[in-house]
């Protein structure tokens, strides 16, 4: 009986070890990663990371820019993000001049050119690709109201479009801060704020996204979206009547970058990701949506895009805005917040 007893005992212990042991296996590394990059691109862009490490689990969370860039800010002093990716590099630096951002240089960093990621041997944010101010019209819409398609910023000043345009709150949205930041770079402050007193006259609504004024404008909902250039090349591809018209005097931009966040329990998955995140593989998945992205792939401009898309972009002085970026957010609210569409 004794001996039986012995056996029993014997073979619970290796049943739990084993048990311990395949639990060890196949226990994945989890890493929290905060983006803003649209909701349909990221299952793509994840598959190759996927195919690539099986073992780490990465937990997306994803909002509009502003959104991110607030709760990035919030937790400062308890980080709950290991890693950001694409978000708006303006954000980022913001981020940074709190110290929230570790220095890191993904393997391949060497294929990024100098203008799209920060400065030293080992940057604190690396850009992966360029989104553009552009304006969506809906082609059937403007036909049948007799309305002229804008090409230039001050065109969209024209009485005709009362009421007719729809943008982005730059509070909320990336695309939003870059269009107003290009403003007021190109213009210079005060005739800025005058063109937007007179633009604020021709707005419908402000939206809290970059890519809903493209949706609206697809819709009918309102003929002219203030958008960025890649959601409406993909809706006319998907056949909805919109052209994209990249203004005249250049596009605000601004780059999608990624981060590594400072914190006591930094891991090396979140490093990982990074490495991974300016891989040829996940730039030939950039390309897909992007014209230009920050290692050069073999991959044309998009049909819709300027051909040279390079020299549609403004010269963008990334750390005037992200300086200014709360001086610019709060004169904006006061002034013309009145016309948002209510929080989602």
């Amino acid at each position: 009986m004794k001996k039986m007893m012995l056996i029993v005992v014997a073979l619970s212990m290796l049943f739990v070890a084993a048990c311990s042991s395949g639990t060890a296996e196949t226990k994945k590394e989890e890493i929290t990663v905060y983006t803003a990059l649209e909701d349909d691109m990221i299952p793509t862009y994840l598959e190759s990371f996927k195919e690539k490490y099986p073992d780490i689990e990465v937990n997306i969370v994803r909002d509009s820019t502003g959104v991110i860039t607030a709760k990035l800010l919030a937790e400062k002093d308890n980080p709950k993000a290991d890693a950001v990716w694409g978000l708006a590099a303006t954000s980022l630096l913001v981020a940074d001049q709190e110290g929230m951002l570790e220095g890191y240089a993904p393997e391949g960093i060497e294929r990024v050119g100098d203008a799209y990621k920060g400065d030293g041997e080992t940057p604190h944010w690396v850009g992966i690709d360029a989104w553009m101010t552009g304006i969506s019209v809906n082609t059937v819409e403007m036909e049948e109201m007799g309305l002229d398609i804008p090409q230039s910023y001050e065109d969209l000043l024209d009485p005709q479009y009362k009421d007719l345009i729809v943008m982005p709150n730059p509070a909320s949205s990336g695309t939003g801060f870059l269009t107003v930041s290009a403003l007021m770079q190109t213009m210079g402050e005060e005739e800025a704020w005058d063109y937007m007193d007179n633009l604020h006259k021709n707005i419908g609504m402000y939206t809290h996204s970059g890519s809903k004024p493209a949706k609206l404008a697809g819709q009918g909902e309102y003929p002219i979206g203030i958008s960025f250039g890649y959601r409406g090349i993909t809706q006319a591809e998907k056949g909805e009547p919109i052209k994209t018209i990249f203004p005249e005097e250049g596009s605000g931009w601004d780059l999608e970058a990624n981060a590594l966040v400072k914190k006591d329990n930094m891991k090396p998955a979140a490093k990982k990701f990074l490495d991974w995140a300016i891989s040829d593989e996940a730039m030939k998945e950039y390309s897909e949506n992007f014209a230009i992205t920050t290692v050069p792939t073999d991959k044309p401009v998009p049909e819709g895009f300027p051909e040279n898309p390079t020299e549609q972009l403004i010269e963008n002085d990334f750390n005037w805005a992200a300086e200014n970026r709360d001086m610019i957010l709060d004169q904006w609210t006061k002034k013309y917040d009145g016309k948002s569409a209510p929080e989602e």
